[in-house]
């Protein structure tokens, strides 16, 4: 089984930055690609960035790129999410998730585990 654990969110001024942490248990992680998504209130759950399972490949919603930055440390079975310059459009419950496969997706389908979220709040 996957246990997927999310941490790092919090309250933060426009322009800030917080950084994003999922603590991952079961068996091989580094196997899997990873992703994280969001969800604002009364919107649909929206792709936010994904990485390989090597780490050495990623790719960002447009709506982030230049800002945010997805990393993983597989020794430690953690994925990062870097947020930097945020915006109150950033204000959502940020979701961490299991791809199933190595390469890289977008669609929340392409993956089987997701932690409970953590909450970002960004005033203006």
């Amino acid at each position: 089984q996957v246990q997927l654990v999310e941490s790092g969110g919090g309250l933060v001024q426009a322009g800030g930055s917080l950084r994003l942490s999922c603590a991952a248990s079961g068996r091989a992680f580094s196997s899997y690609a990873m992703g994280w998504f969001r969800q604002a209130p009364g919107k649909e759950r929206e792709f936010v960035a994904t990485i390989s399972w090597s780490g050495g490949t990623n790719a960002y919603a447009d709506s982030v790129k230049g800002r945010f930055t997805i990393s993983r440390d597989n020794g430690k079975n953690t994925l990062y999410l870097q947020m930097n310059s945020l915006k109150p459009e950033d204000t959502a419950v940020y979701y961490c998730a299991r791809r199933r496969g190595q390469r890289i997706g977008v669609l929340p389908s392409e993956y089987d585990y997701w932690g409970q979220g953590t909450q970002v709040t960004v005033s203006s």
